[in-house]
């Protein structure tokens, strides 16, 4: 995490702060009350001076850009440029050429069914589970330099996962993340239990990317529903008929995240297994779901709640569950959100539709 909070404006280019220095520089010796407040809150030189004393001080370009720079959360305007310069070169379509989770490797076919769209702090990622959107922060004086990657949509909303990362000279950027809820890794390994994942990928265009916005922020968007509070101890282990005929591995036959369908080929490396109420869907090495179920089977099709004890803080999902003809159906609403009504994942629903056979 870092100590100072950077506030720089979205996509930042060097040369427009330059030219923010210069206006503001202009501004000073205009006799600008809000440019002398900057210089006297920002740069130490002139804290103590009054209004007049700052135009009589003979400030220079460089004092100007320095105090941009503190403004902007940096010690001083070459660390800034640095920060410019390096999200600037990280730019562009990036193909996933290998990932691994946990000392373990995703198959081949899942690395390179995704892609990682840079433009200046905006990404997007497309994979077979559905699209990211959202922030990068980069901190190139760290050693090694540290990214933090905030999601603004998509399947891991609001949530930030902290790493380190390398741009190495033949075109290849290596990232080492440590998964949501786990702790910023310190070197480029991962190994079992760390929570860790190693992804290296090539650039295969270093163009800006068209329609790269990092997603729409709640704040902008209207406040998401509020998590449902409840009891952790009403998720005590009841051995219903239902769960008990779930109980085991299972192989997935479909998934729908959104509206947006799997893949049929990165199907063979999902799986999902059940013991006791507690259950884990895994793709690719990566677990997508961690929770405790409550089955009610009051109704029809029977109701289904997941409390969620994988990654970050707890919370409550609430689906519907059913097995027929020895396929598992599960759809699942998004947190926060109300129980889907039927099995389906309409684009624009958050739900998660998903269809298994045993193995």
């Amino acid at each position: 995490m870092k100590t100072k909070p950077k506030s720089l404006p979205a996509r930042p280019n060097l040369e427009h702060l330059r030219t923010q220095a210069k206006q503001l520089l202009a501004e000073l010796h205009a006799g600008d009350a809000a440019a002398a407040q900057v210089f006297t809150e920002h740069l130490p030189a002139a804290r103590t001076m009054t209004p007049e004393q700052l135009r009589r001080a003979g400030f220079r370009l460089a004092d100007a850009q320095s105090a941009i720079a503190r403004k902007s959360g940096f010690a001083a305007w070459p660390s800034l440029a640095r920060h410019v310069d390096q999200l600037r070169s990280l730019e562009g379509e990036w193909q996933f050429v290998s990932i691994e989770i946990d000392g373990a490797a995703v198959p081949a076919p899942m690395a390179g069914q995704s892609r990682l769209l840079i433009d200046g702090d905006r990404f997007r990622m497309e994979s077979p589970e559905g699209d990211y959107e959202g922030v990068l922060t980069i901190d190139v004086d760290a050693k090694p330099p540290s990214i933090d990657i905030e999601f603004v949509e998509g399947p891991e909303a609001g949530n930030t996962c902290y790493g380190i990362y390398r741009l190495e000279p033949d075109d290849d950027l290596v990232l080492c993340l440590g998964v949501v809820g786990a702790p910023r890794p310190s070197t480029f390994a991962t190994s079992a239990g760390s929570g860790h994942a190693l992804e290296r990928l090539r650039r295969t265009s270093p163009a800006r990317p068209a329609n790269v916005t990092g997603g729409r922020r709640a704040e902008s968007a209207g406040a998401p529903p509020a998590p449902i509070v409840v009891d952790e101890a009403s998720f005590a282990l009841v051995m219903t008929p239902l769960l008990e005929a779930l109980q085991g591995e299972w192989a997935p036959v479909g998934l729908v995240t959104n509206g947006q369908p799997l893949a049929d080929a990165m199907l063979p490396f999902g799986s999902r297994t059940v013991s006791g109420n507690e259950t884990k869907v895994v793709f690719g090495g990566q677990v997508m779901v961690h929770a405790k179920m409550r089955i009610d089977e009051s109704q029809a099709p029977a109701l289904v709640d997941y409390l969620n004890v994988g990654r970050g803080a707890k919370s409550v999902t609430l689906g519907l569950v059913e097995l027929r003809d020895a396929v598992a159906r599960f759809c699942m609403a998004p947190v926060g959100a109300p129980r889907p009504t039927e099995f389906s994942s309409e684009k624009g629903s958050g739900c998660i539709l998903s269809e298994w056979k045993r193995k």
